[in-house]
């Protein structure tokens, strides 16, 4: 049976508009007749019609987050935090996934106009976030990973350049000098850690070998696989990827190729997953900050809620050098 309120106000003896306050908690209802109301309530069986409250409040209380790929632990960890927080305020969240894809990127973006979200959390292509403008939009977005042209929108990111340029100048302390990089195409993160690469390159006058390519695990495999298929001289003696699955890719391709993947060539990259530490002698990481990302934007959201009219933020967070055994020393490696 399809219960209307208004079958409750008739069960109950009352107006429509005093369901609704009870239901909504809004407004004066006496005691006796809210109790009545609840009882009709409880007898009838009925149930709000959530939805259509939501709409003719223009308040859904849903979240739209939006990531560039689901199969990335980071964006997982991202999510789940993400969901954590909406569940403490109340909130619904919708998630999407892009493939770093521009146009499922801009599918989502209308889904979360037609569901009418309270707000959205997402991580935008490069070209996306280069062309963002909040005033196209009728909620707030905060992004993560990913950052807008400065004042654009509300962001929470690592601290790329830096982390990257770490891990190069971890790699030289070392002893390693023939350091190649893969780095994501579709993203600022890509370039930014590219940059951060190449400035610790320069600093010690080292030559460059860096790709940029698709950021999944096939195709680091391909690239790592033709760099040590390469001539001995040309080789690189150490690898940096710049996020984990093309960490993961670069390991598999080290591995289809000798039985101690880790002995003549070090690799180190981004995203602590747990594979890097199971795998021996484990793989030197930058670990992010990855829960306090997607808690941080959760909170940057709520905040511009409140306050629309605030200056735009953009949280800068550190990441935390892990050294494991892919990064030995080279005279260690080298039987020196």
């Amino acid at each position: 049976m399809n219960l209307r309120i208004k079958d409750v106000a008739e069960a109950a003896g009352v107006s429509v508009t005093t369901v609704s306050r009870v239901l909504s908690n809004n407004g004066p209802v006496r005691d006796t007749v809210r109790q009545r109301v609840l009882s009709a309530i409880e007898q009838l069986g009925y149930r709000p019609n959530a939805a259509a409250r939501r709409l003719r409040s223009g308040d859904t209380a849903t979240i739209g987050l939006i990531v560039s790929d689901v199969r990335n632990p980071f964006f997982t960890e991202v999510s789940r935090a993400v969901e954590d927080a909406a569940y403490q305020q109340g909130l619904r969240v919708i998630l999407c996934n892009t493939d770093e894809n521009p146009e499922k990127e801009a599918m989502y973006l209308r889904l979360m106009e037609e569901e009418r979200v309270t707000g959205v959390i997402y991580s935008p292509t490069h070209d996306a976030a280069q062309r963002f403008k909040a005033q196209a939009y009728d909620f707030p977005v905060v992004m993560i990973d990913r950052a807008a042209p400065a004042g654009s929108a509300d962001a929470v990111v690592l601290d790329n350049r830096d982390a990257s340029a770490r891990l190069v100048e971890h790699l030289v302390e070392r002893g390693y000098r023939r350091i190649a990089g893969l780095f994501g195409n579709a993203s600022t993160t890509g370039r930014e850690r590219h940059e951060g690469f190449m400035d610790a390159l320069r600093r010690h006058d080292l030559p460059a070998q860096a790709e940029f390519v698709e950021p999944n695990p096939e195709s680091a495999l391909l690239h790592v696989g033709a760099w040590l298929a390469g001539e001995p001289a040309a080789r690189p003696d150490a690898i940096v990827a710049s996020n984990g699955l093309l960490l993961l890719g670069a390991y598999r391709a080290m591995r289809a190729r000798s039985t101690t993947p880790l002995a003549d060539v070090a690799l180190a990259g981004f995203d602590n997953d747990a594979w890097t530490e199971l795998v021996s002698p484990g793989v030197t990481v930058i670990a992010q900050p990855v829960y306090e990302i997607g808690k941080n934007a959760m909170q940057l959201l709520t905040q511009r809620l409140a306050d629309p009219s605030m200056s735009t933020r953009t949280l800068v967070l550190p990441g935390e050098l892990v050294i494991r055994g892919s990064t030995e020393r080279r005279a260690v490696l080298a039987g020196g």
